[in-house]
């Protein structure tokens, strides 16, 4: 089981850091993603990482603000949110998956097979 944490409410320009501990360990999954979804949108792919070696991927959004890394002995994904916008505002999902990724899947929610519970970032001044 994931659950993800640490949304909250933030002004443009500022940092937030999520969370998303893994009941088991996070090598269970060779992926883990977070996933966004905002009121009367799709869920949209925000970044994924390789949880053996690291290897992020984002999507062009957040390419260079937002910063995906794992620490495996706490069995913990975080998400590292700079520069937020309002458009970041949504409810932030992490979800495991345990089959391999690559560049063109990594953001497609039905490869994943566990998610966690959302939380709720909200960008506003």
């Amino acid at each position: 089981q994931l659950q993800a944490s640490g949304g909250g409410l933030v002004q443009p320009g500022d940092s937030l850091r999520l969370s998303c501990a893994a009941s088991g360990s996070t090598l269970n999954y060779y992926h883990i993603a977070w996933f966004r979804q905002a009121p009367g949108k799709e869920r949209e792919g925000v970044s994924s990482i390789r949880t053996t070696d690291g290897v992020p991927y984002y999507a062009e959004s957040v390419m260079g603000r937002f910063t995906v890394s794992r620490d495996n002995a706490k069995k913990t994904v975080y998400l590292e949110m700079n520069s937020v916008k309002p458009e970041d505002t949504a409810v932030y999902f992490c979800a495991g998956a345990l089959g391999i990724m690559n560049g063109s899947s990594w953001y497609v929610p039905s490869k994943y097979d566990d998610w966690g519970q959302g939380t709720l970032v909200t960008v506003s001044s």
